[in-house]
C-alpha cells in the first residue's frame, strides 16, 4: 500500500524568505543587551534557557520571561534583555535571523509584536535543540561557534514549526499553513508564484469548492487569495528589480504577463505606500 504524499508546509516558503541565522557571542558576565530600531529585514532572536529575563520596549509594558522560551523580536523594534536578578545571563543564545528573501515581507508581519515562546510546553523537536544549545553554551567545548551557528538555524526552523502547529494569532500566514486544505493553496502559490493561479485553481488546490475556499482563506490567512498571491507576486518583482534583473525579468519570475502590466504594480504599490506614509 502507498503511503499518502505529506504535505511539507514550510519548505516552499523559506526557500522564498531564504533565512540566514547568524549567531552572536556575548561576553562573559553579561546582564543585558539591547538593540535600536533597523530597517533590516531581519528577526532577532534569543533562547533563554536558565532563570528569569525582562524585555523592555519603550512604551510598552515590561515582560518577564521564565525560562526556558524563545524570544522574538522584529528589526524595526528597539527592546532590551536583561536578567531579572541583575546578574549575568546562564545560558542565554542571541541570534539574527537575516530574511534575504523576496517573500521575507509576508513572514515579518507575522511578527509586528514581540513573541515570547515558552518551551516546556513545545515540541520534543525544538526542546532537543534547546538542551543542545544549553550544554554548549554552560560547558563550551572545541567547535562551539561552528555548532552554535548550526544549532542556531535548527532552532529557527523549529520555531516556524513550532508556530505553524500552534498560531498565536487568530488569522495570519501561520493559521492558513496550519490548515490543512488551506495549507495546500499556499504552499501551490509559494512553490510556483509564476503560474496562471485562478481561484478556481487554487480552490482545486485545496479540495474546496470556489466559494467556501475563498472566504475560508480570507478568514484565516485575513486576506482574499487574489490578494495574497498579489502581494506575494509584487515582494517577488521588487526584489528581483532592486537586484538590477530588469523587469522582463522580474515579470516572469513573478508571474506577470508583461513589463509593462509590472510597472503599473510597481507604481500603484508605490503610490499606496506614500499615502500611507
Amino acid at each position: 500500500m502507498t503511503s499518502p504524499i505529506r504535505l511539507d508546509r514550510l519548505s516552499a516558503l523559506l526557500e522564498g524568505v531564504a533565512p540566514r541565522v547568524t549567531v552572536l557571542q556575548t561576553e562573559i558576565g553579561t546582564s543585558s543587551v539591547t538593540f535600536g530600531p533597523s530597517s533590516r529585514q531581519l528577526l532577532h532572536l534569543y533562547l533563554v534557557a536558565q532563570g528569569q529575563a525582562s524585555l523592555s520596549i519603550p512604551h510598552a509594558t515590561c515582560l518577564t520571561i521564565n525560562a526556558p522560551a524563545i524570544v522574538v523580536c522584529r528589526a524595526d523594534t528597539a527592546h532590551s534583555l536583561a536578567t531579572v536578578s541583575g546578574g549575568p545571563f546562564e545560558g542565554l543564545l542571541c541570534a539574527k535571523a537575516f530574511l534575504d528573501g523576496p517573500v521575507a515581507p509576508l513572514l515579518l508581519r507575522e511578527f509586528t509584536q514581540p513573541l515570547v515562546v515558552a518551551l516546556d510546553q513545545a515540541g520534543a523537536s525544538l526542546n532537543h535543540v534547546m538542551h543542545l544549545i544549553e550544554a554548549e553554551l554552560l560547558e563550551p567545548r572545541c567547535g562551539q561557534p561552528a555548532l552554535l551557528e548550526r544549532a542556531g538555524e535548527i532552532l529557527f526552523i523549529g520555531l516556524l514549526r513550532h508556530l505553524v502547529a500552534h498560531p498565536r494569532a487568530s488569522s495570519g500566514l501561520f493559521n492558513g499553513l496550519e490548515d490543512p486544505r488551506i495549507a495546500r493553496a499556499l504552499v501551490a502559490m509559494h512553490t510556483a508564484p509564476q503560474e496562471n493561479w485562478t481561484l478556481d485553481k487554487l480552490a482545486g488546490e485545496a479540495g474546496m469548492s470556489r466559494t467556501s475556499f475563498a472566504v475560508k482563506f480570507r478568514a484565516i490567512v485575513n486576506y482574499p487569495p487574489g490578494k495574497y498571491l498579489t502581494q506575494l507576486r509584487l515582494s517577488i518583482a521588487l526584489r528581483a528589480v532592486q537586484s538590477g534583473l530588469g523587469l522582463k525579468r522580474a515579470a516572469r519570475d513573478s508571474g506577470y504577463a508583461s513589463p509593462t502590466t509590472l510597472s503599473r504594480a510597481l507604481s500603484r504599490e508605490a503610490r499606496s505606500h506614500a499615502i500611507e506614509e
